[in-house]
């Protein structure tokens, strides 16, 4: 069985984060998409610190649309750097895991 990713972005507005997440999921790049509403960032970019309130979007999908996700998070995000993080899941339920397969695009 394919194996599934969980990727991690941010947004800096709850429209933004819906607009990704409606992407990738009608694209079928992502069988699902959390968005956690008002996370705090605390971050260091072009040499100031920053502290903001962004919205956290966990992407379930399988690892052969990675490259697919991140073309379409950069595509729809207004951020000059996006955070793009890629986890391997190395273990799931096995039915949810199948869920993810089936409810995404193959490139097989």
């Amino acid at each position: 069985m394919e194996s599934i990713i969980l990727v991690i972005t941010t947004a800096n507005s709850e429209e933004l984060a819906v607009k990704i997440a409606e992407t990738l999921v009608q694209r079928g790049f992502a069988a699902c998409v959390n968005i956690i509403k008002k996370i705090r960032s605390i971050y260091r970019f072009k040499g100031e610190v920053w502290d903001d309130e962004e919205f956290l979007l966990l992407i379930k999908t399988r690892e052969s649309l990675k490259g697919e996700v991140e073309e379409a998070i950069k595509e729809v995000h207004t951020y000059e750097l996006p955070e793009i993080l890629v986890i391997k899941l190395s273990d799931s339920e096995p039915k949810f895991q199948q869920w993810i397969l089936d409810c995404t695009v193959s490139r097989f």
